[in-house]
This record gives C-alpha cells, sequence and structure tokens, in this order.
C-alpha cells in the first residue's frame, strides 16, 4: 500500500510520514531552543566565577625621604670618622711610627734623609710610586714603570691633593709610606678603573730628585 501525498502551499509535496516525521524534528527543536534560551537567563542571573581582570601586582613602595644638607654633612662625618679609626688601626697593626696632619693624612718616613732638600710648592719631584688599597692583602693598583721616575710640579699638577701636601713633608732621597683618606685622595667616584668609591689609599713613595 503506498502512501498518500500531500500538497503543502502548492510549492512542494511531503507523505504523511514525512510530514509527522518533520513536525516531531520542530517540536524536539523547539523544546532545546525554549531550553537554551532559559538556561542562558538563568545562567546571566549569577556573578561570573572568573575574576575581573586585574592589573599585576605591584609591591608599595614608599617614596624615599630626600636627605637634607644637614643629613648629607652628619653622613659624611661619620663615614670620616670609621675611616680615620680604620686608617689608625692599619697604622697601628703595623707598627709604624707615623704622623698625623690636620687634613687626616699619615706619613711614615722609612728611610730618611736629614741632609736631603726640602721639598716645597713649585718643585719639581721626580718620584718612584706604588699606589695599594687598604684592603686586606694591600691590593697593588698602579706602581711606576720599571723603576722609571715620574715627575710632579708640588701644588700645580693635576694628581691627587694628598700627594702634593705629602710631598711637602719629605726631603729628596727619602721614602715614606703615606696614606691617604679618600677625600684626599680619589674622593667618592673612585677613579673609576681599579680604585674603587670612598677608598683610602696606601702610598710608597721614593722622592728621588728635586728640580
Amino acid at each position: 500500500m503506498r502512501l498518500k501525498k500531500l500538497k503543502l502551499n502548492n510549492r512542494s509535496s511531503f507523505t504523511i510520514f514525512e510530514v509527522v516525521k518533520k513536525y516531531e524534528e520542530l517540536k524536539v527543536f523547539s523544546f532545546n531552543f525554549k531550553y537554551i534560551i532559559g538556561l542562558s537567563v538563568i545562567i546571566s542571573l549569577f556573578p561570573s566565577c572568573k575574576e575581573d581582570p586585574k592589573e599585576p601586582f605591584q609591591p608599595s613602595v614608599k617614596p624615599q625621604k630626600n636627605i637634607t644638607v644637614k643629613e648629607s654633612i652628619a653622613i659624611s662625618q661619620l663615614w670620616t670618622k670609621d675611616e680615620s679609626y680604620k686608617i689608625k688601626r692599619f697604622v697601628e697593626r703595623r707598627g709604624w711610627d707615623a704622623k698625623r696632619t690636620e687634613t687626616g693624612m699619615y706619613y711614615y718616613v722609612y728611610v730618611p734623609n736629614e741632609d736631603g732638600q726640602k721639598a716645597k710648592a713649585g718643585d719639581v719631584a721626580s718620584i718612584q710610586y706604588k699606589i695599594r688599597l687598604l684592603d686586606a692583602d694591600t691590593t697593588l693598583c698602579y706602581s711606576s714603570e720599571n723603576g722609571k721616575t715620574e715627575d710632579v710640579i708640588i701644588e700645580m699638577d693635576n694628581v691627587e691633593s694628598g700627594l702634593h701636601e705629602a710631598l711637602t713633608y719629605l726631603r729628596e732621597g727619602e721614602k715614606a709610606y703615606i696614606i691617604l683618606p679618600h677625600y684626599l685622595a680619589h674622593g667618592l667616584a673612585g677613579d673609576l678603573d681599579k680604585i674603587p668609591p670612598l677608598s683610602p689609599v696606601l702610598y710608597e713613595i721614593n722622592l728621588v730628585q728635586l728640580k
């Protein structure tokens, strides 16, 4: 027995079986669509489980307080006092009979020459030298090359201010150990090479000749 066909809107023909099948599919689709819409509405009523995006964690940093001139002077004085104590202890451990000047320099003439000419401002001093740090190993930083001398015009050349002062305490032919605090040597920054910032230094000086 063949199934009868029905015409729908005169556009196409379907069997009754096909119409029933389409109807059932539409009911299922309608139910599913309503279910999806309803579920979406319910979900929208609840807050999202996903947290709102936040900016990356930034540790709180308190703004640094500007150091006043008075505080800066106090810090410098404490540093200088501590440095002076370390230099003094360095001299004592070596048993040197060193003299301390008003500027805070120490010098110890270990090869004296009482008959030698006393150095003064304007003299050309030909010297041999070694420059060391005041660390545990008294690290050698610089020295005159192969026993050669270098000339320094006392109080005029562009060298450490403490070296000018130290030379005026020596006589021609004398050898001395000279310890300069940082403010008479290479200051706050060091020499940007082998001598670190704020470093006292040890000079071994041989005043070979005065011109």
